[in-house]
């Protein structure tokens, strides 16, 4: 693997806090946090940058990070056995047309498939 093992924990975080979040409920509720049992908390608001950051960061890896994410992402849905890792980074080379941002928080789950991915490839965050 390509990416260090500290990288892809980073984006296992960030991609736990979008997959936990949902669409904005109520944007004008003007109600107070404590009174509303703090739901807001879990839900997407306008300059939440969250995604951003998300994206910022897999455009500054390199491309074989960017494929070595994809593969793992692969590997802890299923599509791929840990076995199969450089068949899976090949099919991630050639498959790669949308950026990979756009792709990767198109998966529903994402940041447990590449926990589960770095698992199956015995590696694992602190």
């Amino acid at each position: 693997m390509d990416i260090a093992t500290d990288k892809v924990c980073d984006l296992i975080v960030r991609a736990r806090t979008i997959d936990g979040k949902d669409g904005e409920t109520d944007p004008d509720s003007g109600s107070n946090p404590i009174d509303d049992g703090s739901t807001d908390v879990l839900t997407s608001a306008r300059g939440d940058s969250t995604e951003d950051q998300v994206r910022e960061f897999i455009a500054g890896l390199n491309d074989d990070e960017r494929h070595d994410l994809v593969a793992i992402a692969w590997i802890g849905r299923g599509d791929f056995e840990a076995s199969d890792w450089a068949e899976a980074l090949r099919t991630a080379r050639e498959r790669e047309t949308l950026s990979t941002a756009d792709y990767l928080l198109g998966i529903p789950n994402l940041g447990d498939l590449l926990d589960e991915g770095l698992a199956a490839l015995g590696r694992r965050c602190d």
